[in-house]
């Protein structure tokens, strides 16, 4: 990986290489960098979790991301991959400038900034807990150093071509080690089907255990980032026509749900059962869930394709976090500090600083916290609360009022942000981002009333203005 950074590193002519690919990019490498960052080793590990805890019907969660993808390529993409070629557009927020201006381009910059800071973090953890895990004598807090610097170096050093054809690889390897090694290998060490029947309560193997709260939650917090991530726009814009750009979301949604949303829960699945036979070494009480799959795998493959499943786990984790960094990246330089007050022939040395200086800021977060998926939807869910709403009002609505798109973003993220920190028990078990969504989408209508041109005290404030000058 570090190689295809320093050959990609020649490659880069200009800032728009750096970040977009030059925008030449074909749909087989979009599609999986795509899936390969969205699900990538935080939802493979917290997938196996969720297999884990609630058998087959965790694969729901994944079901979502179907959903978002191919919205995204019916009613997203033909909008903006025109004006984004137009513009010469590098990030999301300065897709809203357009419909906006500078001020919406910086909330959001700051915003996606914090919640990609969060993401990448996840990554890591996932890729600290994989290896802590699995090699004896090995602590999270050197797992997690190890596997954040190497992806902060690549990811740095080469830009977005590195991350894409990265991301290929490593799908290509995270896929095939689960279809061929993973899943059959762990299947016949536990026993097969009987021994998976005996062990599990017949809800494991069902669909139908999920809740109507947990879908809406889910549905809620991740179909919308395929409309406000800035990892996906930067696909987007990174596609050499429109029609590449399409191809490639569908591809995503189908790998996204049934492919990896069954292998991973499957896994997860098969990690319960060999915890409760004994295999993985550790008392049920008080277990991690995310930490079965690998221990699954640690305990059941032999030398060499255990080596061979944890590096296409290493590099799922990999190909999220460098995707993050350089959305993150991306949104520091283009959208809060801006490419007009920089040198034009040190921009890339900044753009390589920034992402140094995140990564090692989500190295650091990810050494804090416990738990990889609560992360990942918890920085999903600021940036939904935060964004979606002027984005749908602006592409969808051709509503462009600056003050109303500032107030939601602001009220919107930081009220689920705040009631995520918070930790409160809030009502019929619905998340946190449901509350910052409604916030968020009453502020917007209420500032837009208030601030219209025909509204009462628009108008008469225009007047009193109008007569004092």
């Amino acid at each position: 990986m570090v190689g295809i950074g320093i050959f990609y590193q020649r490659k880069n002519k200009d800032l728009e290489d750096y970040f977009i690919g030059g925008r030449t990019m074909k749909f087989g490498h979009i599609g999986f960098s795509v899936v390969a960052t969205d699900v990538g080793g935080g939802f493979s590990i917290g997938l196996g979790g969720l297999g884990f805890t609630m058998g087959l019907s965790g694969s729901w969660m994944l079901f979502t991301g179907l959903i978002g993808a191919w919205l995204a390529a019916v009613l997203l993409i033909p909008r903006v991959y025109d004006l984004a070629s137009k513009h010469q557009l590098l990030s999301f927020p300065q897709l809203l400038k357009i419909f906006y201006n500078r001020k919406v381009q910086l909330v959001t910059g700051l915003i996606s900034l914090i919640g990609y800071i969060g993401f990448t973090s996840s990554q890591i953890l996932a890729g600290g807990k994989l290896a802590s895990a699995i090699f004896d004598g090995l602590d999270l807090t050197t797992a997690v150093l190890v596997m954040g610097l190497i992806a902060v170096v690549y990811t740095a050093i080469g830009g977005i071509k590195a991350v894409i054809y990265t991301d290929t690889i490593q799908w290509i390897i995270l896929l095939l080690g689960l279809i061929f090694i993973g899943l059959p290998l762990a299947y016949f060490a536990v026993g097969g089907w009987d021994a998976i029947a005996q062990v599990l309560a017949p809800s494991f193997l069902r669909l139908d255990q999920v809740t109507f709260v947990q879908l809406i939650n889910w549905g809620i917090t991740i179909v919308p980032i395929w409309f406000i991530g800035m990892t996906l726009y930067q696909r987007i814009f990174a596609c050499q026509d429109k029609k590449t750009a399409v191809k490639a979301w569908y591809l995503a949604g189908l790998m996204e749900w049934p492919v990896m949303a069954f292998l991973g829960v499957s896994l997860g699945l098969l990690g319960r059962v060999a915890l409760d036979q004994g295999l993985l070494g550790m008392a049920a009480t008080g277990f991690d869930p995310e930490l079965a799959l690998p221990l699954l795998l640690k305990n059941v493959l032999p030398a060499g394709l255990l080596g061979l499943m944890l590096s296409a786990y290493f590099s799922a984790v990999m190909s999220t976090a460098d995707s993050c960094l350089m959305a993150a990246s991306g949104n520091l330089l283009t959208d809060i500090v801006g490419l007009d007050r920089i040198k034009e022939s040190r921009i890339m040395l900044f753009s390589q600083f920034f992402t140094l200086l995140i990564g090692v800021i989500a190295i650091g977060i990810a050494l804090l916290l416990p738990n990889v998926l609560e992360l990942m939807l918890h920085s999903y869910a600021f940036m939904v609360s935060g964004l979606l709403v002027p984005l749908v009002a602006a592409v969808f609505f051709k509503n462009t009022n600056t003050r109303a798109a500032i107030g939601s973003m602001v009220l919107g993220g930081f009220s689920t942000l705040g009631l995520t920190i918070g930790n409160f028990t809030l009502p019929w078990g619905l998340a946190p981002i449901i509350f910052g969504m409604t916030v968020s989408i009453i502020t917007f209508i209420i500032i837009h009333q208030l601030t219209k041109p025909n509204n009462i005290l628009h108008s008469w404030k225009s007047k009193y203005t109008h007569q004092q000058v």
